[in-house]
């Protein structure tokens, strides 16, 4: 029996008001997605860095592993165009870093990101039960299209009037991150700064002010942080970090004993990395370039400019040059499978209702 049935639960045909978080990268993999949906939560495949072809092959992988309801993430992106300059200025600060993991000087990547308008194609194409957005928004013949797929949408917002822009081009649910979130934040109006607000602040606020179901996201670990969540309005909780440390994971074990071996006030907030506000592990290389990470280029383009040093820092073993990203609650995490995690949420959460 489901421990408690919500909007979210109804509208999903799920057991439970859960959702694992879609996180690019290689930490979402097929097994973590269908493990979490055969346990009867929501498993989120992120694609937002994948081409065309490696969605359709992922997907095709969920749908091997769980015949579940189950969601694909994309961000939204428009196609940068940096100047040389630029990038020049940028690939200079990273040199140094790069000479320290034997690398040569960093040049002009072929790309920056996969095109985003062919993904948000390929999606419609391959047609999962549900859909999620962050970085940005949709317009609303888009998300109609997506219902005539028989797709349900659901966007990320930051604050009131991120949600509110989301249930004006018709999404069926939006989801809530807090400040606590690791990874990227899911900003799209105003002034990113400005919208890091906490999430016991924010969602009853959110709740108030839409009339879709609203997602909780950010810092939440166990069936307390899930029952708070309702409380406050929520329709379920998405956790992402808990999920991290699972065998199911795909991130590297430096990345995985970094988050078992953290605290509570290990992480912060940075745009050294990827250009874009988001939340990890603190280390060398968060703390070298914070004097100029507001003058790194946006997202995607210091993405991709990093790319070498994250693909060498694993190589490598060397965690200090690598994006560790972890919300606040990390200190919190369990290695266990993921539908173990699952069940352990569930019952924690039990325990918490009347």
């Amino acid at each position: 029996m489901p421990v408690a049935n919500t909007s979210f639960t109804t509208l999903t045909g799920l057991r439970h008001p859960l959702i694992q978080a879609p996180m690019a990268g290689g930490a979402t993999t097929p097994e973590l997605v269908a493990a979490v949906c055969n346990a009867g939560a929501l498993g989120s495949f992120a694609a937002a860095t994948l081409s065309p072809a490696a969605m359709r092959e992922g997907v095709a992988r969920v749908r091997a592993l769980t015949d579940r309801p189950f969601n694909v993430n994309l961000f939204i992106l428009d196609d940068p165009d940096p100047s040389e300059a630029e990038v020049a200025r940028a690939q200079a600060r990273l040199d140094p870093l790069r000479a320290e993991l034997g690398l040569p000087p960093g040049g002009r990547p072929a790309r920056f990101c996969e095109g985003n308008r062919a993904q948000i194609e390929t999606l419609l194409e391959l047609a999962p039960p549900l859909v999620s957005f962050t970085f940005g928004i949709l317009d609303a013949t888009t998300v109609a299209r997506f219902h005539a797929a028989g797709c349900r949408v659901m966007g990320t917002a930051t604050t009131v009037a991120e949600a509110r822009a989301w249930q004006a081009v018709g999404a069926d649910l939006v989801c809530v991150q807090g400040c606590e979130a690791g990874g990227h934040r899911g900003s799209f109006l105003g002034d990113p700064q400005q919208s890091c607000l906490g999430l016991l602040a924010l969602l009853p606020q959110v709740v108030a002010a839409v009339n879709i179901p609203v997602i909780a996201a950010g810092g939440i670990m166990d069936g307390r942080g899930i029952a708070a969540c309702l409380l406050l309005g929520a329709q379920a909780a998405q956790l992402g970090t808990a999920f991290l440390c699972c065998p199911e994971s795909g991130i590297p074990s430096i990345w995985k004993e970094a988050i078992l071996t953290a605290r509570d006030d290990s992480t912060r907030l940075t745009r050294a990395f990827s250009g874009r506000l988001a939340r990890g592990i603190a280390n060398d290389f968060m703390r070298r370039l914070a004097a100029e990470e507001d003058q790194v280029p946006a997202y995607p383009v210091q993405n991709a400019l990093t790319g070498d040093i994250r693909q060498a820092a694993v190589r490598q073993g060397r965690s200090e040059y690598l994006s560790l990203w972890a919300g606040q609650g990390a200190a919190m995490a369990r290695p266990l499978p993921a539908a173990a995690l699952v069940q352990t949420l569930m019952e924690e959460l039990a325990a918490c209702r009347p």
